[in-house]
């Protein structure tokens, strides 16, 4: 029996640089909502990766197409472009500005690959571990029960300074 059935979001777009702030958060609003908060800064990292790769060297247009699929404990992100040029790990010179992207990726995901698909273009993918449903934050808010049962009501827990300033930083409306 599957105990948490495929979860899946696509977002196609002209990988602009204009566009890839707005595809990060997508994908952190994404992740939230299906609990795995943990997974957002290694996913946002690559995700941002993987757009600046197609608007540096895709051709002959930048569009793409994002997938995120949550899969029972693996979560999936792939970008599909049109441009059948295989990307390469290279060895970025020390106090190069680039060209650590796929090795970047390598870095902080569990598993990465590319999937040619002819002249229709490739997909580049990485995958991360899901925490288990027992390990998901516990939510921030206490419920108590009124006096005779009357309705509950909500009581805010006080989280560590820390903890706060990570979740505004992570706020759809942030950066």
């Amino acid at each position: 029996m599957i105990s948490q059935p495929s979860r899946q979001c696509t977002v196609e777009l002209q990988a602009l640089p204009s566009r890839i702030g707005q595809v990060r958060r997508i994908v952190s609003a994404q992740l939230r909502y299906w609990h795995v908060d943990p997974l957002i800064d290694q996913a946002a990292l690559g995700v941002t990766e993987l757009l600046t790769n197609v608007h540096r060297h895709a051709e002959p247009d930048k569009m793409c197409t994002v997938e995120i699929e949550l899969l029972l404990d693996r979560l999936t992100i792939s970008v599909h472009d049109h441009d059948p040029t295989l990307p390469a790990v290279r060895d970025a010179e020390a106090l190069a500005t680039n060209g650590r992207g796929l090795a970047l990726i390598a870095a902080v995901s569990d598993s990465w690959g590319v999937r040619p698909l002819g002249e229709s273009g490739k997909t580049v993918w990485f995958t991360l571990a899901a925490p288990s449903p027992a390990a998901a934050p516990k939510p921030h808010l206490a419920y108590a029960a009124t006096a005779a049962g009357t309705p509950f009501r909500e009581a805010r827990t006080q989280r560590p300074a820390r903890e706060r300033a990570t979740a505004a930083a992570r706020s759809p409306v942030a950066g």
